[in-house]
């Protein structure tokens, strides 16, 4: 579960911190490749993650917290959550954002955002699918945390594979992305709790998950 405290998720970088490193000796280079880099490394973190990972967004969530968003597995917003890449509003374009939420949304959209800088509202996040639902003000945690909870009731070692499966797959040619998928079904009827559930199944009785 990702959530922000207080009356926003993320508004990405510190933008006053970036623009102080200006005067570092090279003019903040050094600072900028390892601010990239960590950030770079904990996207990819959430996507390698062997559990979902679902975010969930009260007010705003911009440049680097929208690409945040994106980079989670499922995400709920509040109905007064806002979402942008405001990066060229300041002469940055958002760049490394993109490639979460390029992988996200349609890519008109995503260009859309990135080349306006505007804020989006929660019912449009939601219809572009950066989002998977909207709720109430102040219900996006609650929400969350009931996805969560049925999520949870799976077994978790074939979410894991499911995952990787999943994100191994989903920019791949057709015949890789089946042939990555089909590896993974495999490995996945290996499982004892593939063993388990398909006999809970056919004796129509409820799985016990070994984990």
């Amino acid at each position: 579960m990702l959530a922000g405290a207080g009356q926003a998720l993320s508004a990405g970088h510190d933008l006053k911190e970036m623009q102080a490193h200006r005067n570092d000796c090279d003019r903040g280079r050094d600072y900028y490749v390892e601010l990239f880099a960590r950030c770079a490394a904990l996207m990819q973190a959430v996507v390698a993650l062997p559990k979902p990972v679902i975010a969930a967004v009260e007010g705003i969530a911009t440049a680097a917290g929208c690409q945040l968003v994106a980079a989670c597995d499922l995400a709920v917003a509040g109905e007064n959550a806002r979402f942008g890449l405001s990066g060229v509003n300041y002469g940055l374009f958002c760049s490394t954002p993109l490639v979460a939420v390029g992988r996200a949304v349609p890519r008109k959209q995503a260009m859309e955002m990135a080349l306006t800088g505007s804020l989006y509202s929660a019912q449009e996040a939601e219809r572009f699918g950066l989002v998977n639902r909207v709720v109430p003000e102040g219900g996006a945690l609650e929400e969350a945390l009931a996805l969560a909870r049925t999520i949870a009731s799976h077994s978790a070692p074939t979410l894991a594979i499911g995952k990787r499966a999943f994100y191994a797959q989903i920019e791949r040619p057709l015949d890789e992305a089946y042939a990555l998928a089909s590896v993974a079904m495999i490995d996945n009827l290996a499982e004892p709790d593939s063993v388990e559930g398909l006999g809970a199944f056919l004796d129509k009785r409820r799985p016990v998950w070994g984990s």
